[in-house]
């Protein structure tokens, strides 16, 4: 009876609990199928169309050469959250792409063959959501197709560094949000287009190095929102249109052109004018000493005439003045004003007299030889040279009368000039006479090949010893090197086994870099410069006397070098210059982790603070500064004990010989002005910000829309909470920093890569904020239970 009774019950309990346990499960499921319903839904985010879009661009520009990682992977993958690639970006906004970048890397990637320019842009239409393209050295050809028209919401537009020919299409003209358009290093050969005016948003129009022609539209002086103007690099003609009602305009650059002939109208808050390298003939405006935020005014290798405007050296704002190669006239006196920004002068080739400004013989680039001047120690042209040249320049104003010179008059003015003239062929005749005896006397002692400069101890240790050239505090930088010296042809191909194959490291900007092994086991870089103007090896030696200063502990110091001349001859046909080899290759390396291991935390911040350092030593430790060095991550070089050092600059000598290298690696024109290169320290100072950008997010940055993003993404986390501001580090150290640390890297990044130089800080403020990080960062205690380990420490023990 009992048992009849329990039986039942028991197996009520365990079918109530198994329905439970049924249940339960059937939520689980329930509970599962909505999760996966959700991530299919979050992952295929992409209106459909779209997603289409891309899997037909996909399907046209991969092969099986080349692919882009971000692409080749299946169908269903999701655009808008695949891993970073620097060839290939998209951004979206809800379930629509608002960015899509392909970039080819320096004019690398190579399209497929059969690829279809038209085919490419029809796909592209489809992306009508679209407010930035950039399509960046990709080997684009043809024309620009008017497809491009059609994507109607376009505020950003970069094709540069591709090939294309023709003119610019009217369908542009319908892209009323268009508020950037660049089209720099292309083909295009057509005139400036007219229809521009029907863009009235647009704050950046650049369109240097194509071949446009013509003159400038006039619609032009409408775009009232215009920042920046840069057409540079072309076959422009004619006056510049008046652009004095452009109160926006901040830069504007037109070298290397054709204009002519008066001073372009302008309005007073531009902080950029480049006009260098056209044909302007007229005098300076005296209203440019009102441009009171002007920083940089480039007008070399023009016609100007009349007086040089002294006020110009000490403009509020002005730090970059290059007049050279014009007929400008004027007295300059000891005792003119400078601005104390100014960094850069260049007053050479004109014809001005009276002394050099006290103002700019120290602390600053100056140049000021082909003048008239009677002081400093570059090469002036007798005064009466500069006389001759004003008087044969001179205009007179229209409605004044032509004075008739009184016969008397005219014949003491022959005299004087008769004697001048005779004085001077004498003084020629000397030099001449002076040159080839000191030429045969070279041409009795040198080698058949090579020779062997005497630069002897004494003299480079007058070179360290010297206030004038290098502070106290510089010189602590040299010690441990050897001393610098002439090295001899054979003892350089002894090093490099007669320059074998098997020692070249690259070909940098200027030639070619080979490793050498000295007899004494030391290890060199060796450059060789290929020289293309015939010169003296006289005429070399204050390029060597530069070269010889620059040696600090956080640089790839120099450690001689070696002529190599024509034979039969006394010309240079090549230079070898002797560096310093850091053994642990580019910085880049250990950030990305192509060496195998990655730098960690601390190490990172000690990189930056001696590249810093070294930057410093360049803009401040020798006499004239180097300025504008145009540094990279991969020019941060680790020695041995993984020291930092720079290992290029722009020393004179290389930007003389050096072909001129356009962004994206298509040589440009053959108008070339070498001190147009030369810029200020802020320069350097973006540069020093790219680098720790990419020390902190550990990917490479190749594009300035890499840059601007990542800008904008430290901007944004600056002034929110710590774990934001970790999300975007190199996942490799993000538990190694300390939060205070981190800020104040943060805090100097963003600044130095400001869009506007003059917000960007000194080098001095980088340096201290990244020495007062690293003292942050030592005092900081890491969690001991973290357990991490350095990610160096197996590799340094190997």
């Amino acid at each position: 009876m009992s048992f009849s009774v329990k039986e039942p019950m028991a197996s009520g309990v365990l079918k109530v609990t198994m329905s439970m346990e049924k249940l339960q499960n059937q939520h689980s499921l329930h509970l599962l199928l909505l999760i996966f319903i959700f991530s299919v839904q979050q992952s295929l985010q992409l209106q459909p169309s779209q997603h289409e879009t891309l899997l037909k661009l996909q399907k046209l520009i991969l092969n099986k050469q080349q692919t882009l990682n971000a692409w080749d992977r299946n169908e269903y993958k999701d655009f808008c959250i695949s891993e970073e690639d620097p060839f290939f970006h998209v951004d979206c906004y809800e379930d629509s792409i608002t960015q899509l970048h392909i970039n080819g890397q320096n004019g690398s990637y190579l399209l497929p063959n059969g690829f279809y320019v038209d085919a490419f842009f029809d796909i592209l239409s489809g992306l009508t959501t679209l407010k930035v393209l950039s399509l960046v050295s990709l080997g684009l050809e043809g024309s620009l197709p008017g497809k491009i028209g059609e994507l109607s919401s376009l505020e950003i537009l970069n094709v540069s560094n591709n090939q294309f020919t023709g003119g610019v299409p009217l369908e542009v003209s319908k892209m009323k949000n268009l508020q950037t358009f660049i089209l720099d290093h292309n083909l295009f050969d057509r005139q400036v287009p007219n229809w521009l005016k029907s863009l009235p948003g647009l704050t950046v129009l650049s369109l240097k190095n194509n071949s446009f022609s013509g003159s400038l539209p006039n619609s032009l002086t409408s775009l009232e929102s215009l920042r920046i103007l840069d057409l540079s690099m072309n076959n422009l003609s004619g006056e510049v249109p008046d652009f004095s009602n452009l109160t926006n305009l901040q830069v504007l650059d037109i070298a290397d052109n054709n204009f002519g002939s008066s001073f372009p109208s302008l309005h007073r808050k531009l902080i950029s004018i480049v006009l260098r390298n056209n044909r302007f003939r007229s005098g300076l405006p005296g209203n440019l000493s009102l441009f009171h935020e002007l920083q940089r005014l480039d007008i070399s290798a023009n016609e100007f005439v009349g007086p040089f405007l002294p006020s110009l050296l000490f403009l509020p704002s002005i730090n970059y003045l290059d007049v050279s190669e014009n007929k400008l006239t004027g007295m300059l006196f000891n005792n003119m004003t400078c601005n104390n920004q100014l960094v850069f002068v260049n007053l050479s080739s004109n014809l001005l007299t009276g002394d050099l400004p006290s103002c700019l013989v120290k602390g600053r680039v100056v140049s000021y030889e082909g003048n008239c001047l009677s002081n400093g120690t570059q090469w002036q042209n007798p005064s009466s040279f500069c006389h001759k040249e004003a008087l044969a320049v001179k205009f007179w104003p229209s409605t004044e009368k032509k004075k008739r010179v009184a016969p008397k008059a005219v014949v003491a003015l022959s005299m004087v000039g008769g004697i001048a003239g005779a004085v001077v062929f004498l003084g020629i005749g000397f030099l001449v006479a002076k040159r080839r005896y000191v030429e045969n006397r070279i041409d009795k002692t040198r080698p058949e090949r090579f020779i062997m400069e005497k630069v002897s101890n004494v003299y480079i240790s007058k070179l360290v010893s010297d206030a004038r050239y290098i502070t106290q505090t510089k010189k602590l930088g040299a010690l441990g090197l050897p001393s610098y010296r002439t090295f001899a042809l054979e003892e350089l191909k002894e090093a490099t086994n007669n320059f074998d194959t098997s020692s070249y490291v690259g070909q940098g900007s200027c030639g070619q870099v080979h490793r050498g092994k000295l007899a004494d086991g030391s290890i060199l870089a060796i450059r060789t410069l290929d020289m293309r103007k015939k010169r003296s090896t006289q005429a070399y030696m204050h390029h060597i006397e530069m070269i010889s200063k620059l040696r600090h502990c956080h640089l790839a110091s120099a450690l001689g070098h070696c002529f190599e001349l024509y034979p039969d001859e006394s010309n240079v046909t090549r230079i070898y210059l002797i560096f310093e080899f850091a053994q642990n290759g580019t910085l880049r390396e250990w950030i990305s982790g192509l060496s195998g291991k990655k730098l960690n935390w601390t190490q990172r911040l000690a990189a930056a603070i001696g590249a810093t350092k070294g930057l410093q030593f360049l803009h401040t430790g020798v006499v004239p500064g180097v300025f504008s060095n145009n540094l990279k991550i991969t020019d941060v070089l680790l020695d041995l004990d993984f020291q930092a050092k720079i290992s290029s600059y722009n020393h004179p000598l290389l930007a003389e010989i050096k072909q001129k290298v356009v962004s994206g690696g298509s040589p440009t024109k053959t108008k070339e002005n070498v001190h147009a290169r030369l810029n200020n320290d802020k320069s350097d100072v973006y540069d020093i910000g790219k680098i720790l950008l990419e020390v902190i997010i550990g990917r490479t940055v190749i594009s300035d829309m890499d840059i601007r993003i990542g800008r904008d993404m430290l901007q944004v986390s600056i002034s929110a909470d710590d774990a934001a501001r970790r999300s975007i580090m190199d996942p490799a150290i993000q538990k190694e920093c300390s939060e205070e640390a981190l800020k104040t890297i943060f805090e100097i990044c963003v600044r130095c890569l400001s869009s506007e130089p003059t917000e960007r800080p000194s080098v001095e403020d980088i340096l201290w904020n990244l020495q007062f990080a690293a003292q942050l960062q030592d005092s900081w205690k890491v969690d001991p239970h973290s357990n991490q380990e350095s990610p160096l420490s197996h590799s340094q023990e190997n």
